[in-house]
């Protein structure tokens, strides 16, 4: 299996998938309800919503197991406070941007930055919730509760019908499941992948038996297309959902292992490597190209979705090698000295900063 440095290729290749999955889909429904289009891309991202979001958080607990024995201290930093900064701070810079400035409401702006601290604001929800599902895997593991149990009432909550109007409970509830399924069956995903790398026929055969069914799932009786949130057919059920999401995170593990065979893919791979710095940042510029080329008013949802996706995605890339160059700002996308728990590793003199990854 490819290594780069301490890194997989294959796990850095589908977090690139899975950041591009999530960028295009919110592309695609600001579009479609900014416009009330509909074009090829909504019908990709319908196609894409059983996994989309479940595949983030699988990829995210992959690699719990080589953290989660460390002492409480040290865990929280690492994978709580880590991405609560991360949180904090753009959460920060998305309210005062939209509303404290676009809006010329800084009261507004003041009111939605103490409300974030409880409920998660817009997209940067995945990253607020990353640090709570974190946070229960250890507790979970501190208390030595079986892991089949674990993930049972998981996968309980997640066929439940809970809509309490905690956005972050709700949320938890949702997806815990796909972040624990990541560090309980890491060991399998790993060898699924060494599979693949070496049985190209057998997992291209396997990923066309497995795209024929999620499609014909998802576009079934019930399916309804909508601008902003399509309407799943049979793949919606409670316990077909949560079926349909595992076995689609784990072809996503087989694409992108399959894919680092290809030497041309190699920007996904390096984009997947830099998934964190993209989905923090990558909200203000697709709401301007948006913005502006909607007024434009010459292009068809899917030119448009498409130019707004890539511009989305290339901003934060374009403002993280700025950063690099100039040594400036670099605290958007590495956490300082200052944000780590005192003694851990981070907060010693002279730490290497940890970057958003």
């Amino acid at each position: 299996m490819a290594v780069s440095g301490q890194r997989l290729d294959w796990v850095d290749m589908a977090k690139g998938l899975s950041i591009f999955l999530v960028v295009m889909m919110y592309a695609a429904t600001s579009v479609g309800e900014d416009t009330g289009g509909v074009g090829a891309v909504h019908w990709a991202i319908a196609f894409a919503t059983p996994f989309r979001m479940p595949e983030f958080f699988l990829i995210s607990g992959l690699f719990l197991s080589q953290v989660i024995e460390r002492p409480w201290r040290d865990f929280a930093d690492r994978r709580v406070v880590h991405y609560l900064y991360f949180y904090a701070l753009w959460a920060v810079i998305h309210i005062v941007f939209k509303v404290g400035l676009l809006s010329a409401a800084p009261g507004a702006a003041a009111v939605q930055i103490a409300w974030a601290v409880v409920e998660p604001y817009g997209v940067l929800w995945f990253i607020y919730l990353l640090a709570a599902v974190s946070a229960a895997a250890k507790l979970a593991h501190q208390f030595k509760v079986p892991t089949w149990a674990v993930f049972g009432v998981a996968a309980i909550l997640e066929m439940a019908p809970i809509q309490t109007g905690s956005y972050l409970f709700d949320q938890f509830c949702a997806y815990f499941v796909f972040f624990y399924a990541g560090y309980v069956l890491a060991p399998a995903l790993f060898r699924l992948a060494d599979w693949a790398i070496r049985n190209v026929g057998l997992a291209l055969g396997g990923l066309a038996l497995w795209a024929v069914a999620n499609a014909a799932l998802v576009f079934s009786p019930g399916f309804a297309m909508h601008p902003v949130h399509p309407v799943m057919g049979f793949a919606g059920l409670p316990g077909v959902h949560l079926v349909l999401a595992l076995i689609g995170t784990s072809a996503l593990c087989v694409v992108a292992a399959l894919l680092t065979r290809l030497p041309w893919m190699d920007w996904l791979r390096w984009m997947g490597s830099k998934s964190l710095i993209i989905y923090v940042a990558f909200v203000l510029p697709m709401g301007i190209a948006r913005t502006v080329l909607i007024k434009l008013n010459v292009l068809e949802p899917t030119v448009l979705t498409l130019l707004v996706m890539t511009i989305a995605i290339i901003s934060p890339l374009v403002l993280y090698w700025l950063v690099q160059r100039t040594g400036f700002g670099k605290f958007l996308f590495e956490r300082p000295a200052w944000a780590h728990i005192p003694s851990t590793r981070g907060a010693r003199p002279n730490p290497a900063a940890t970057p958003a990854e």
